[in-house]
């Protein structure tokens, strides 16, 4: 008798045990508060075979654009097509004009079947953090900087992620930059899997990036921190490197649909999440 096929569901707070359990079955360093942020604002699907969670997939609205990610699948599941109804299922909850996602390469082929196009690379890097030398005054933002630090960053992504920098204020710190009063750039820092994260990184120049990285170097000396750059921040890379953060592995930013306009001088150098864009 044929095993009955996993029936799905809308992801909610009572299935974040379960979906945990499959991230730290791959080794992903997610904390429960980090699968709750990504989550909050979202339309997540689970499957579930019995009373198990066995598959995942998020899909998050940043305005015009849409991004996806958590999308996983129990090993013992493989190879059915599961993978593919999680994410058709999450994607048919929105109607963005664009969607993206980071790929890892198992996911690949998938994704490419789902329409999705190769457009950029994620470096990760990560390790105990060194002390960089310099360093900028401290200028943190407060809660009233987060609608600049969202026009900065739309600038950068064309998303709307309002929301989403009023929650990283709220749960960990950004460093900005400051001209004539006006907030021209800034990095976010909060707690993320095995210790720190610095991201979104929004800045005019590399070389405005790196001093903000150099900053939060320092306040992460000595303990374990992630930075995830993308294209624009890949000579970055070498920099992160001297000081004590190795690049571990890479991803591919990916889209389907029509690509939103950047517009403006400012350049995203890092990813908030590879679920978040």
């Amino acid at each position: 008798m044929q095993a009955e096929a996993p029936h799905l569901v809308r992801m909610g707070p009572e299935h974040l045990d379960g979906a945990m359990a499959l991230s730290l079955a791959e080794r992903w360093p997610h904390r429960r508060e980090d699968w709750e942020l990504i989550l909050s604002q979202s339309q997540g699907v689970v499957a579930i075979d019995g009373q198990q969670v066995v598959a995942t997939a998020i899909a998050i609205p940043f305005g015009s654009v849409a991004t996806l990610g958590m999308i996983l699948v129990d090993r013992r599941l493989r190879g059915r097509g599961l993978g593919r109804r999680v994410v058709e299922h999450a994607m048919a909850q929105l109607a963005p004009r664009e969607w993206r996602l980071v790929a890892t390469p198992e996911g690949l082929p998938l994704y490419r079947k789902l329409g999705f196009e190769p457009c950029g690379e994620v470096q990760q890097h990560q390790g105990l953090a060194r002390a960089a030398p310099g360093h900028l005054p401290e200028d943190w933002a407060g809660n009233a900087d987060a609608p600049d630090l969202a026009v900065l960053d739309e600038a950068a992504t064309g998303m709307d992620r309002s929301w989403l920098m009023e929650a990283l204020l709220r749960d960990g710190r950004a460093l900005i930059q400051r001209e004539r009063g006006e907030v021209v750039a800034f990095a976010a820092h909060r707690r993320f899997g095995r210790g720190d994260l610095v991201g979104p990184l929004v800045a005019r120049s590399e070389t405005e990036a790196r001093a903000m990285l150099g900053m939060l170097l320092n306040v992460s000396a000595g303990r374990f921190l992630r930075v995830d750059l993308t294209d624009d921040g890949i000579g970055l890379s070498p920099f992160l490197t001297e000081h004590g953060l190795e690049p571990v592995g890479t991803g591919t930013m990916m889209r389907r649909g029509r690509a939103q306009p950047i517009r403006g001088a400012h350049h995203r150098y890092a990813l908030v999440a590879q679920a978040l864009g």
